[in-house]
């Protein structure tokens, strides 16, 4: 059979067509999935047929099977938790100016839902309904209209004009500066001392006073930590930070919310290191959960004590001193619980507006850390200088793959789809570890390649490709045809006709 030019035209663009349409494929449901559907086909179900899975058909292979699931449904939930954002903006102040001049959304549709959750637990109970005011705020808090929300906190003051969750809501949401925000939490907490006071006589009478004392105080300890805000953002920081230090006072057992991250900001505006220093001892310990906060902070006072002085040339003659080398490991060990912070740091990331929720170790929190202590850092000299010079020697510590952490918990797996949704989608957002392409795209991108060059070719040069790949062929199976001259050479002459006939 003699195959013209135009069979090699064709069998070369179809192989092209073909593995370029795999290529695609493959590189779609990579970028959605964040795995290779080869590589998934190939574990789940043809390794089985093959005989590499085993039989757990057993009763304990079946409980521990179940058991392990159970364990990581578990962990992956506790790691992808989100967590209120203890510095988050105003909504009507802040958020809703930056969209009035960029004309972009801040707050994806996720973040905003979540918060909606959160003010239906803090400032509902189930005794809402016999009070009409608190009534109509329970329908508030659910609108996904925020005109409607702030309809009905009017609504609400018209039936009681003692209604501090109405005067929280219009603090948030209709005011359009922190001045105007301010006027509204001081009636906010006007109405919502009085009301905690009566609550709190009452709350040993029945569970439902109890359910009602509850959220009267968690109605006074947002007020208050909003005013405290309100005061740090209007310059007045000596203020906010005795509010705050009043607060953590009064309600110790609050802890959660996290105000002492407030607090730990304020300080380091007021440049009153050593109290920061105080606030460290107590909540950077090994049983209290961590943040960027915590450990950030911790590594700029150490980064402090040196970077004034730190240089890089003279480190690498002389070696480091004890406290370089305190400062460089705080530095390695906050790096370690979020990495993408340091680049919003050294600014080779643009920060945007933080959202409402963060992801702790995700790029949300660093995006809240940064935005809120890029200032700090700048203040202190040399300490970006220290930071830049350190930060990426803290992947050489950490175990790759990241089975292991080093200082804490191996970084989860989950943060970058839970940032998806916290994040707006104008963000760039920041993935740790960096995925590497799988190798079935980089062999379906270069066999596409490599095909459609051999289909042009074939077009372009019929004859010659015709004579190369006969070349081709004839060169590959040169080897074939040696060895069975060498066996035919071997054997006796005869052989093969008898082992034919038998």
């Amino acid at each position: 059979i003699t195959l013209t030019p135009k069979f090699y035209v064709a069998l070369t663009g179809t192989s092209s067509l073909i593995s370029g349409l795999i290529f695609i494929f493959e590189w779609w449901y990579f970028r959605k999935y964040g795995t290779s559907f080869i590589e998934q086909v190939s574990v789940s179900h043809l390794r089985p047929l093959i005989g590499g899975a085993e039989n757990t058909n057993s009763p304990q292979a079946t409980f521990s099977a179940t058991s392990g699931e159970n364990e990581t449904s578990r962990q992956s939930l506790s790691e992808c938790k989100v967590w209120r954002n203890p510095l988050n903006l105003f909504r009507g102040a802040e958020y809703s100016r930056y969209t009035w001049v960029t004309g972009k959304e801040p707050l994806t549709y996720y973040d905003m839902n979540l918060s909606a959750q959160d003010h239906q637990t803090f400032f509902t109970c189930e005794t809402d309904s016999v009070r009409p005011s608190d009534a109509v705020m329970q329908k508030a808090w659910r609108e996904r209209n925020p005109q409607a929300r702030i309809k009905a906190a009017y609504q609400a003051l018209e039936l009681n004009n003692d209604c501090a969750t109405a005067y929280v809501l219009l603090a948030e949401e209709e005011a359009t500066t922190i001045v105007d925000a301010e006027k509204y939490f001081k009636q906010a907490l006007k109405a919502g001392e009085t009301i905690y006071r009566k609550s709190q006589h009452c709350s040993s009478q029945s569970p439902q006073h109890e359910a009602q004392f509850r959220r009267d105080t968690n109605v006074l300890v947002y007020v208050k930590r909003r005013l405290a805000m309100c005061a740090r953002k209007l310059g007045r920081i000596k203020e906010a930070v005795k509010m705050m230090r009043d607060l953590m006072k009064e309600f110790p057992l609050l802890s959660v919310l996290n105000i002492h991250e407030n607090l730990l900001e304020s300080l380091l505006e007021l440049q009153a290191y050593a109290d920061v220093q105080a606030v460290l001892a107590k909540y950077d310990d090994i049983s209290l959960p961590k943040s960027a906060a915590i450990c950030y902070t911790a590594a700029l006072l150490k980064a402090r004590a040196v970077s004034d002085r730190f240089s890089p040339e003279t480190a690498s003659r002389r070696g480091l001193s004890t406290a370089e080398i305190n400062a460089v490991e705080a530095i390695h060990r906050a790096v370690e619980f979020n990495p993408h912070v340091p680049k919003y740091l050294l600014e080779m990331k643009s920060l945007i507006l933080p959202p409402e929720h963060i992801l702790k170790r995700g790029d949300s929190e660093a995006v809240a850390y940064a935005f809120f202590h890029l200032q700090h850092w700048k203040r202190i000299e040399g300490a970006l200088n220290l930071l830049h010079c350190t930060w990426e020697g803290t992947f050489r510590m950490i175990p790759y793959p990241l089975e292991k952490g080093h200082l804490f918990y191996p970084y989860p797996s989950c943060t970058e789809t839970a940032d998806r949704e916290l994040l707006p989608t104008f963000h760039d957002v920041s993935v740790y570890p960096q995925k590497e392409l799988p190798f079935f795209i980089h062999f379906t991108a270069g066999l596409c390649s490599f095909t459609a060059m051999l289909a042009l070719l074939t077009h372009q040069f019929p004859e010659l490709m015709v004579i190369f790949a006969k070349a081709f062929f004839g060169t590959l199976l040169s080897p074939l045809s040696f060895m069975m001259e060498k066996i035919e050479r071997l054997m006796p002459t005869g052989l093969w006709h008898q082992l034919t006939q038998i």
